[in-house]
């Protein structure tokens, strides 16, 4: 088994590498609506945040609308991260889904890359 080194440099924004997913390509939409709905039947809710590139390394993002507690149809929370990446394409559009059940997050993913 080989181990590659991937080389990640703050000052080259093409080289970070953010959450779950990130040294995989880019995912098409069928493929997220699948997490999506992985996420839901975890019961878990889904919330959209976003940031600027330059901002992207920050702890905390900008939460798009409000979080999109108890709704449980995977296409309406596609619809509300294409809304987010449509309404600024420069930035970078993220899913995350918070588990209730043990108040944290049960999983985290970036959609969009727009600004890098």
């Amino acid at each position: 088994m080989t181990i590659q080194n991937h080389p990640s440099r703050l000052d080259n924004p093409q080289s970070l590498k953010f959450e779950t997913f990130s040294y995989l390509p880019p995912m098409s939409e069928t493929q997220i609506i699948a997490q999506i709905e992985y996420c839901l039947s975890q019961d878990w809710d889904c919330a959209v945040e976003y940031a600027e590139a330059e901002r992207s390394m920050d702890d905390y993002w900008y939460m798009w609308k409000l979080p999109l507690f108890g709704l449980r149809d995977a296409q309406k929370v596609m619809q509300a991260l294409n809304d987010c990446r449509d309404a600024d394409p420069t930035c970078l559009v993220r899913l995350v889904a918070y588990d209730r059940k043990h108040q944290s997050r049960g999983m985290q993913f970036v959609v969009h890359k727009g600004g890098l």
